[in-house]
């Protein structure tokens, strides 16, 4: 009790933390702790992660106490070896409106669940024409996230004309919109782009009335340049991350790739033999081969052999499904529990389908992946705002400042336009072939 009083657990949280530990020590039986070895740890939580009683906050309460008992209190040597961090951070639930889920659901159920909360529920009903919308969305194939924003949009767009009848909206409204969002809320000129995009999606594809001229008072667009780490930079923030977050950061500089295309890399996406990584449906729905860093292999390795551990374990209890996308699933019904189609970077926690009933593991959250990578950044001191992108532009910088020609770095990332790449050229302060030297230097 002194050690968790210490480590500032609250009062009335002790007690299950002394039941989790008390429920570990029986199940190690008559071994001692010195005795414990990495697979003896790891494989308890596996089997605790099977247990679909227990929700996310409980499980990381159990990982937090075993580590209390096994690093701070007893010391134990195979305590050390332990990625904790995966086990807490990767027990966060995805969620039925996740990105990766919400495609499960129809767009009309979608609108009534509230997917921007219980207000937006209450209001949308008053617009049935939503749901229309949210489905020739879907019809185009256009991704869940642009779903969202455009539903959303549309929404503030219908509650900004008021009472006013659908007959009667048209450009001026739509004018008056974009202008408001200008002026009197100064949003970001991106951002009332995908506001205009929205609208004229909905005339168009919904209410089948193009918008023609529609003018108004347009933020200007603002230059900015990417945050770029130098070479030792990113060596330090590296440095501060092991476990399976480590091998994703490493991955994600290696390989230039975004932060879902990271979380959503799949078994059968890894190619050892040829030393490449497939990237599927990425931005766009474009599909695209990516370096494998070799430096990275035997450790993605060692990670995919616990994966293929804790998938044979779900298997034992009558779980090992994955979600897969596109009616997949339908189409090949044993596929959801085969090896090859499971998460490289799964949680650490099975999930029940609310819907369906199925138990499956989804991907690990990637907000968990973001927090540990800003840790990491402080940790390492570097004064810039890190984010999990900072890898991708960093992955460009480098390859453009290794010589390799900025077509090769746009297909690697995957960029639609060359135009999109040539921003690490001016991060590079090289817009010719030469870099531009300070007249104080010369």
């Amino acid at each position: 009790m002194a050690l968790l009083e210490s480590k500032r657990i609250p009062e009335k949280a002790r007690p299950h933390y002394v039941r989790f530990v008390e429920a570990f020590l029986r199940d190690l039986g008559p071994k001692s702790l010195a005795e414990l070895t990495r697979d003896r740890i790891t494989d308890y939580l596996r089997r605790l992660s099977t247990d679909t009683k227990l929700t996310d906050w409980q499980f990381r309460q159990v990982v937090d106490a075993l580590q209390l008992l096994l690093v701070d209190l007893a010391q134990v040597s195979a305590g050390k070896e332990v990625d904790w961090d995966y086990w807490r951070e990767g027990a966060k639930d995805l969620g039925i409106h996740h990105p990766t889920l919400a495609k499960e659901q129809a767009p009309g159920d979608r609108i009534a669940a509230g997917v921007s909360g219980p207000a937006f529920a209450r209001s949308a009903a008053a617009f049935p024409i939503l749901e229309s919308l949210a489905r020739a969305i879907r019809s185009k194939r256009y991704s869940i996230r642009t779903e969202q924003s455009y539903v959303d949009w549309c929404h503030r767009f219908l509650r900004f004309c008021g009472d006013k009848p659908m007959t009667e909206i048209g450009a001026a409204d739509v004018q008056r919109f974009l202008s408001h969002l200008a002026v009197e809320r100064n949003l970001a000129a991106s951002t009332q782009s995908v506001a205009l995009n929205a609208v004229v999606f909905l005339f168009k594809e919904v209410l089948e009335r193009p918008l023609d001229g529609v003018q108004f008072a347009k933020t200007k667009r603002k230059a900015s340049l990417p945050v770029v780490l130098t070479r030792k930079e990113t060596q330090r923030l590296l440095a501060n991350m092991d476990g399976m977050f480590g091998l994703m950061a490493g991955l994600m500089y290696g390989t230039g790739m975004r932060l879902m295309e990271c979380v959503r890399l799949r078994v059968a996406d890894l190619d050892f033999g040829r030393m490449a990584i497939a990237v599927r449906d990425g931005k766009g729905g474009k599909d695209r081969i990516v370096p494998f860093p070799e430096r990275h292999a035997e450790q993605l390795r060692a990670h995919l052999r616990d994966v293929e551990a804790q998938h044979k374990e779900d298997i034992s209890v009558g779980a090992g499904y994955v979600f897969l996308p596109n009616a997949l699933a339908r189409k090949y019904p044993n596929a959801p529990r085969a090896w090859i189609w499971q998460y490289v970077f799964p949680s650490a926690l099975l999930s029940r389908d609310p819907k369906s009933g199925q138990i499956r593991r989804h991907h690990v959250h990637e907000s968990s992946l973001q927090r540990k990578i800003k840790e990491a950044a402080t940790a390492a001191r570097i004064p810039k705002k890190v984010s999990s992108h900072a890898l991708r532009h960093s992955f460009a910088t480098d390859l453009l400042r290794a010589g390799y020609d900025i077509r090769t770095v746009q297909e690697l990332l995957g960029h639609a336009d060359v135009s999109q790449t040539m921003v690490y050229t001016h991060v590079l302060n090289r817009p010719g072939v030469l870099p531009v030297k300070s007249p104080a230097d010369l």
